[in-house]
């Protein structure tokens, strides 16, 4: 095989004269592929996608920026309780030899207990000055936008967190408020963990 060949774009009106190599022409039902996913009828050289981890609290779904998040972890097997930390706190779990502050998302917002089960998971935040694992009850995974599906206005939520919320992403009927870590982690709220 031509490694031109291969690497060569190929035009859509050219597709059926790839018939008799199979794999070219999956290269290029590819290639189109992307370039149609990523365009979606726009000009993708010009739209910047954002990526986010998608997560559910209580009945409600937000998404935080993935710049934002160092990893997503099982609840641990082994959580030790901080005496006198306010009850929002979980305790402290020992993550590969380093100590997290695991902290019920829910319960800080005021919407009750988060009760541990299968899908319940830690978003571990990736902030250089407090380590923090927030306790939520889902993740959904990766979503992707690009920048026009954003606005600024954050639509009312059951948990009264918009203070914490960055905007919204909205696709078609979908409506994605944006969760920032940082306001969260920065807040003189979360800083004081101590029971009083």
């Amino acid at each position: 095989m031509n490694a031109n060949a291969a690497t060569t774009p190929v035009t859509v009106a050219n597709l059926r004269s790839l018939r008799d190599k199979p794999f070219e022409l999956l290269r290029e039902l590819e290639r189109l592929a992307r370039v149609a996913l990523a365009g979606q009828g726009r000009d993708a050289a010009n739209e910047h996608e954002w990526v986010g981890i998608a997560f559910r609290v209580g009945s409600e779904n937000f998404l935080v920026a993935r710049d934002e998040t160092r990893e997503v972890l099982g609840f641990p097997s082994v959580v030790t309780r901080v005496p006198g930390a306010k009850p929002w706190i979980r305790g402290l779990a020992n993550v590969r030899g380093q100590l997290l502050p695991l902290v019920d998302l829910r319960a800080f917002l005021g919407g009750g207990v988060t009760n541990i089960g299968r899908s319940s998971r830690v978003l571990v935040a990736h902030h250089r000055e407090v380590p923090a694992g927030l306790l939520v009850d889902e993740v959904q995974g990766f979503r992707r936008f690009v920048d026009n599906e954003f606005g600024t206005t954050v639509p009312p939520t059951i948990i009264r967190c918009e203070r914490y919320l960055a905007g919204t992403f909205r696709r078609g009927t979908e409506s994605w408020p944006v969760f920032s870590l940082r306001s969260l982690l920065e807040s003189p709220e979360f800083l004081q963990a101590a029971a009083s």
